[in-house]
């Protein structure tokens, strides 16, 4: 992945998108007691979908262009801010990186764990923080709408793994398809994300 990541303009991006999505692994209680993956697997909750999931969430780091810079699967009740700086210490950058995430990754102590990365996180006004913050609702959608190209197209969202190295080998399977159409993208003049040709 990291191979064709490189030769798309997004790997040398200043500015990057940090977000997780579900990667959901089973719906009924039988199976979260029988599956393979019951040991790494948790309980999780989805805001965006309001509902429970049993799974793992997918942290990721993305260019704008969509290609993918970082990856990190983990158990949904990990704190998204410490896997957010996991991402950071993973990705090849040079220093000097605005990071924008949503209001899950505030907090005075990861700002200045970012800052000690040598990048910036930006991110959405709580609403018991006072003052108006940036307005990144525009921007934000691009990263849904990576994950959504991820789990619609690609499949992500039927992964049919049944073991943990299964589950990883196919959502890299995926990240990896989408690096390389997003920098033949590029090498022809396409819309970096226009993958339907791709995958008809």
């Amino acid at each position: 992945m990291g191979i064709y990541a490189a030769q798309s303009p997004g790997f040398s991006d200043e500015l990057l998108l940090i977000d997780s999505t579900p990667v959901e692994c089973g719906r009924s209680r039988e199976t979260a007691k029988r599956s393979a993956l019951a040991d790494a697997a948790d309980y999780g909750y989805c805001a965006s979908h309001s509902r429970f999931f049993w799974g793992f969430r997918l942290h990721a780091l993305f260019a704008p262009d969509g290609t993918p810079r970082a990856l990190r699967l983990a158990s949904p009740k990990r704190d998204e801010r410490e896997v957010g700086l996991e991402l950071l210490a993973l990705c090849q950058r040079p220093g000097g990186e605005t990071i924008l995430g949503d209001k899950g990754y505030a907090g005075r102590e990861f700002a200045q764990a970012v800052s000690e990365l040598q990048a910036t996180i930006v991110r959405p006004r709580r609403r018991d923080e006072p003052g108006q913050g940036p307005h990144l609702a525009p921007i934000r959608q691009r990263i849904e709408s990576i994950f959504w190209t991820c789990k619609d197209l690609l499949t992500l969202e039927r992964h049919g793994a049944r073991t943990l190295a299964g589950l990883r080998e196919r959502i890299l399977q995926r990240f990896l398809c989408l690096a390389a159409c997003i920098t033949l993208n590029h090498q022809l003049n396409r819309p970096s994300r226009a993958l339907v040709d791709y995958v008809a």
